[in-house]
């Protein structure tokens, strides 16, 4: 046994007898007091707040550790986080710059959900920058779940939010190009990366997640792919943990990904072990052509521990814990 993790034992045993001797000796006021202080006792084991997120996103990481150590929570840090990256132009596969679709459209998909199970997502999105922000605002302000293509920049646009062009120099001169032949491949960790999933768990240990996403370059118009998916993409049980996926979305959808990872969670699976359940789901599947296409999961659980697994080699993760905003590369399965 590890040294930390022999402390980590030792630690959660000694909160465990606090907890048996207040219920025994104290009333109920002192009883409550006392768990309070051992439920962040473990919080703190554990290094909370935590933030994690698939690919190499420092920058939104540390936005939504910024927000987590002001005492946000975790709904407004995955937001905030994810919205790095939706400005960002230089990132072609998501938000403003993406790489458009076949007809040089760009189209975004977005998913938040919070403690609560309460979810929001916006498909086949155009025109409008910050996606993971109306998907909120589907959540939040709408009896609905999903909104959809013109009504979903409609809904947008009466929030306050501005359309523009997210169709950017960068991102058109690579249409221009790829139309030369117009032939369509998945390239592995190259076209395929083309999702931010980030979850987050508060002082408070509430988890919340979001992904976003601009979809697979030059797909076929109207395209969707797992990313705005609830229990595809990203999946929260604030009992549990959280997972989210990225790659090739068809493939997530098929085995209701991150859903699946979270109940592997709450079968007794640690987080690293539900991922790898799942990626096998996939790649053991009769006629399973898994050598041509990446898909990824990151997952964490109620106390704080994370994992991530993808089929081949490059897939990484940013996490931010313990005061280290880390990029981590992803154990995989394909070694052959």
């Amino acid at each position: 046994m590890k040294r930390r993790d022999f402390i980590k034992n030792a630690s959660l045993t000694g909160v465990g007898l606090a907890i048996g001797s207040s219920l025994i000796n104290c009333d109920e006021a002192v009883s409550d007091k006392t768990t309070e202080q051992n439920n962040k006792a473990i919080h703190d084991l554990y290094g909370l707040p935590l933030v994690v997120a698939t690919w190499h996103v420092k920058n939104a990481t540390a936005k939504a550790m910024e927000i987590l150590q002001a005492g946000g929570n975790a709904l407004d840090a995955v937001e905030q986080g994810c919205r790095v990256e939706e400005a960002n132009e230089k990132d072609q596969t998501v938000g403003k710059g993406g790489l458009p679709d076949r007809e040089g459209n760009v189209t975004l998909d977005a998913s938040i959900m919070d403690k609560h199970g309460n979810c929001g997502s916006v498909v086949y999105l155009q025109n409008i920058t910050h996606a993971v922000s109306v998907a909120r605002k589907v959540m939040e302000d709408t009896p609905h779940v999903m909104l959809a293509g013109e009504g979903a920049k409609q809904f947008a646009i009466s929030k306050g939010f501005e359309p523009e062009d997210l169709l950017t120099e960068a991102s058109k001169d690579a249409w221009e190009k790829w139309k030369v032949e117009a032939k369509y491949k998945p390239i592995i960790n190259i076209e395929n990366h083309d999702t931010i999933g980030m979850l987050a768990i508060d002082k408070n240990g509430d988890i919340s997640g979001a992904c976003t996403t601009s979809g697979l370059a030059y797909k076929l118009a109207g395209r969707v792919g797992d990313s705005p998916i609830i229990g595809s993409g990203l999946f929260i049980d604030n009992e549990i943990g959280g997972c989210v996926a990225t790659g090739l979305g068809e493939e997530v959808v098929k085995t209701v990904g991150s859903f699946l990872v979270v109940e592997l969670m709450r079968q007794g699976k640690s987080p690293q072990q539900a991922c790898e359940e799942a990626i096998s789901r996939i790649v053991n599947k009769p006629n399973s052509n898994y050598k041509n296409f990446q898909v990824g999961y990151v997952a964490v659980n109620k106390k704080g521990e994370t994992g991530c697994y993808s089929i081949h080699q490059w897939f990484s993760i940013t996490k931010y814990q313990d005061g280290v905003n880390a990029q981590i590369q992803s154990d995989y399965y394909n070694k052959a």
